[in-house]
């Protein structure tokens, strides 16, 4: 597999996997705060029955202040416990959505390296075809000119004679005339000229 489809792959699943865990992070964090208020809840519920039992027997009093006091330092301890839970999922969340921005980074760079490298091989494609298209239409202009050179010396022609078509198919490659591959017309011009095509750059060069 081509390394930086392979990257672009790695970098999708690593965003993908980081927002799995961004979720359940959330999700955690949701459970935690509900189990915060539950026990926030039990407390004021703890609390309210102590002022209550401050009003009736004395003796009965103390003993069920004792107990509301060991079970408000239970849940006092239990929200400590939860409230660092929640310390702990807050951090994770927040390292996580870091990765998950490292890895969305990091694919945005690879597909803008691919874009510009799909640029580049289409300039080079066009680049390629337009040589192509040049070496053609020269070498047809050399054939051409051969069978205006064969027609000369067998039709004993000046130098300043202009054969047309028909009289060069004879000596042409199976009597057809070529065409530029561009979409150029082609002059034939006098015996002692190269023929010429009408694209710019499809030039023979000097003998």
């Amino acid at each position: 597999m081509n390394p930086k489809r392979w990257f672009a792959w790695v970098c999708l699943a690593l965003m993908l996997v980081a927002e799995i865990l961004l979720f359940r992070a959330n999700h955690e964090k949701d459970a935690a705060l509900t189990s915060l208020r539950e026990a926030q809840h039990e407390e004021q519920q703890l609390t309210a029955s102590l002022d209550e039992l401050k009003n009736s027997n004395a003796g009965l009093q103390a003993a069920e202040i004792s107990g509301l006091r060991k079970q408000n330092a239970v849940l006092t301890n239990k929200l400590a416990i939860v409230q660092a839970s929640n310390d702990l999922l807050v951090a994770d969340i927040q390292n996580n959505a870091q990765h998950l921005t490292t890895a969305r980074t990091a694919l945005q760079l690879q597909q803008e390296h691919l874009a510009q490298l799909q640029t580049e091989n289409e300039q080079i494609a066009v680049a390629h075809a337009l040589t192509v298209q040049k070496t053609t239409c020269i070498n047809n202009l050399r054939e051409i000119d051969a069978a205006k050179q064969q027609w000369a010396l067998e039709k004993n022609k000046t130098t300043t004679a202009v054969p047309t078509v028909a009289n060069l198919l004879p000596y042409l490659t199976g009597g057809v005339m070529p065409v530029c591959p561009a979409g150029g017309a082609y002059t034939i011009n006098a015996v002692d000229e190269m023929p010429s095509c009408s694209i710019t750059g499809h030039d023979l060069p000097p003998p």
